[in-house]
């Protein structure tokens, strides 16, 4: 007598060392935007509905998000956004996780989608060049001379970089212009490739070099978390710091185990949790001795 035994196969990616619940999206376009607080107030009441959590910012120049929650949700989400005039085609990089990443679910009026505080940069009317994933990929294989700009705040830097890229020197993107005058002369024959996390300070940031007399200048379309999709891990040392509890993620994407200090919200890889001086929900190496002042000045910074 034969007994049949009955298997349950269940899909995982090829990625995915965790179960998945969760899909991670984050987008933005520039793009001019009428009547944003009934705006604000129907994505608040989607976002309820559909039990999602993160930040929407919405500006007249356009729309920034990251949002987390169940897949069917976040498509009512992006249905609703793609019917508006200008977003119709918001393309948004997803991520996956076994947690909601988010707290809360924030949708605000702002007067820009990334602050940078520079009349005259339009990233609706017009960007820097470019530069497909695939593309710097293939340059940095095939060693061509450029410069890899790094545009990201320093202490997202320390968690992880292009190999051989130049830190801008900034702790809040509002310090870009200054710390552009800072730059080699020689870098304004080119070519910069410049990038972000998800490429949306690349496309003021282009602009403002170009405008400063950059003559080759590229911005990474897209930015790591895109590359990390589309070629994982090459020529990238570290991690990528996001802008959620999940405080880093590889270039498979995944979640890694850095932490955010309690006290200071600075970036913290498993080495710097050794140190004596990180206590959780207390300090780090970075803010043990500080006062409750300084503290909030660091946890301020440009955590967007």
């Amino acid at each position: 007598m034969f007994r049949v035994r009955l298997f349950l196969l269940v899909y995982r990616s090829p990625r995915d060392r965790l179960t998945i619940v969760f899909i991670n999206i984050s987008t933005y376009i520039f793009a001019p935007l009428t009547g944003l607080v009934e705006l604000r107030e129907e994505l608040r009441a989607i976002c309820a509905t559909g039990q999602l959590k993160g930040t929407i910012l919405l500006s007249p120049e356009g729309i920034n998000l990251f949002v987390a929650g169940k897949t069917a949700n976040i498509e009512i989400l992006l249905a609703r956004l793609r019917a508006i005039a200008g977003l119709e085609n918001l393309t948004p990089k997803e991520s996956l996780s076994e947690t909601q990443p988010f707290r809360r679910m924030l949708v605000k009026i702002k007067k820009e989608i990334i602050a940078f505080g520079v009349e005259g940069i339009d990233p609706a009317k017009r960007t820097s060049k470019k530069l497909p994933a695939k593309v710097l990929k293939q340059w940095l294989d095939e060693g061509k001379t450029l410069t890899l700009l790094d545009t990201r705040n320093d202490y997202e830097i320390k968690m992880g970089t292009f190999r051989g890229a130049l830190a801008a020197g900034v702790s809040h993107f509002r310090h870009f212009p200054a710390a552009v005058e800072k730059l080699p002369e020689k870098l304004k024959q080119g070519p910069v490739v410049m990038f972000c996390t998800g490429g949306i300070r690349c496309e003021k940031a282009g602009p403002y070099m170009e405008r400063q007399g950059f003559q080759n200048i590229f911005q990474l379309d897209g930015g790591i978390l895109k590359y990390f999709q589309e070629c994982g891990g090459a020529h990238y040392e570290g991690e990528c710091f996001v802008f959620d509890r999940r405080v880093c993620v590889d270039s498979d994407l995944q979640e890694t185990r850095s932490v955010s200090c309690f006290a200071c919200q600075m970036p913290l890889t498993p080495q710097e949790q050794l140190d004596s001086r990180y206590v959780k929900g207390v300090s780090c190496p970075f803010c043990i001795g500080q006062s409750v002042q300084q503290r909030e000045r660091v946890s301020q910074l440009d955590h967007f």
